[in-house]
């Protein structure tokens, strides 16, 4: 299905599961669709079930949106609490969409809370209280994270089965009527062979075949491109990469604090997700990545370059950019919006230092060229999502692996509702 098609069903009403492999134009679809209803003075929930996908779309964490937080089971008591908040009672009655990105990162007893949450405050049986919901990712992704129960256990309402992982476990999903729209077009990879690889993985066809071709891009530590930017598994490799070059480079680095404003758990949200750190250290010479689009200025999110300079009065990093392109880079804001209010902003450089970053902070972006250490993968899904970041084969530079790291979940594979 093209992205033109997929819009034209959202534009019906119904109720949508916007599906496709990485780079198929999910957000770009959810994006144009959102667009359409501004124009028509309709101003959609806009929500992700992490952070950082969050901060991609503009929204806020669905947890954040429906009142559950951290909660994982929902009580009566909790149920009646949530409803009878006055702020999120009012964003929830004035929903008439509602569009949840990376929805394949979200348990199921979680889906069925903002069901319940969305059923009592509209006072509706329908589901979702008849709101249009518009769901959106990838299954064959990183999984939603397992955590212990948190919350009222008593008269505990939702809390799936144990062997249910997966948003599509949820009676709510089935209950939804969805229609998939399974996006086929490709804008990310433009390299035929690399995309027959990825297509392997997903399908659980990986084969002798496909692992030579991978094996053909494996490089010694030492011999990877210093440039390029080193995907991991675990956070303190990635740390101990930047820190470890940064502190290498000459002179004392350039100190630039994110500023915040609005309502502070909004704001916390907004600092978890964003790509940019609270405190970013630079200096010239330092390998960096944009974390937000701007054409206009020649980046988006993913674009690679060097610190080459700062401007006279060092309140700005000068970049020069893969392509070439020197980019004096300003301070951007993330924000959360609401019927056209900003709730929370906060304000930072749309850069991090670019040696390394986590195969989970990796989502959403599109690299030129990438270093990936899949020795530790510890998920499913995970070689699957760092694979599908570089745009062709011969950006990626292979340090090891390990026996899960071109493997997707067995049981998205058997799932009939999920298409491959």
């Amino acid at each position: 299905m093209t992205q033109s098609e997929a819009l034209a069903i959202l534009k019906t009403g119904s109720n949508v599961f916007v599906t496709g492999e990485p780079g198929s134009g999910k957000t770009h679809t959810i994006n144009d669709y959102v667009a359409y209803l501004r124009v028509r003075g309709i101003e959609p929930a806009i929500t992700a079930s992490t952070g950082i996908a969050a901060t991609h779309i503009g929204g806020m964490t669905i947890h954040s949106w429906s009142g559950i937080g951290i909660k994982t089971t929902l009580g009566t008591s909790d149920l009646h609490a949530i409803a009878s908040s006055r702020h999120i009672a009012k964003r929830v009655r004035r929903a008439n969409v509602l569009i949840i990105d990376e929805v394949s990162m979200l348990p199921p007893e979680t889906l069925s809370m903002i069901d319940a949450i969305c059923r009592e405050i509209k006072e509706s049986s329908e589901p979702f209280g008849a709101i249009q919901v518009a769901l959106v990712g990838d299954f064959f992704q990183l999984p939603p994270i397992v955590r212990p129960p948190v919350g009222d256990d008593s008269q505990i309402l939702f809390m799936e089965e144990s062997s249910a992982r997966f948003a599509y476990d949820s009676p709510a999903w089935g209950r939804a009527n969805l229609i998939v729209c399974y996006l086929t077009e490709q804008h990310r990879q433009d390299d035929s062979e690399f995309l027959a690889l990825l297509s392997a993985i997903r399908r659980n066809a990986f084969g002798a075949d496909h692992l030579r071709r991978l094996t053909s891009r494996t490089v010694h530590p030492h011999a990877a491109p210093k440039a390029a930017p080193k995907l991991f598994s675990h956070n303190v490799d990635v740390d101990r990469v930047n820190e470890g070059v940064l502190a290498h480079l000459p002179g004392e680095p350039r100190v630039f604090i994110m500023s915040s404003q609005g309502q502070e758990a909004l704001a916390s949200a907004l600092k978890k997700g964003c790509l940019s750190p609270e405190t970013l250290r630079l200096k010239v010479g330092a390998a960096v990545m944009f974390t937000k689009n701007n054409p206009k200025e020649g980046f988006v999110n993913g674009t690679l370059g060097v610190v080459e300079a700062f401007d006279h009065h060092h309140t700005h990093p000068i970049v020069r950019t893969r392509s070439g392109r020197r980019v004096e880079v300003e301070p951007m804001d993330w924000a959360v919006e609401e019927n056209g209010t900003i709730r929370a902003r906060i304000t930072q450089l749309p850069l991090r230092l670019a040696w390394a970053v986590t195969v989970h902070k990796s989502q959403g972006m599109s690299l030129d060229e990438a270093v990936m250490d899949f020795r530790d993968v510890f998920e499913f899904g995970q070689g699957y999502v760092a694979l599908s970041r570089v745009r062709r084969l011969s950006g990626l530079h292979l340090l090891g692996w390990n026996e899960r790291a071109f493997q997707v979940h067995p049981e998205v594979l058997a799932e009939p509702s999920v298409p491959i």
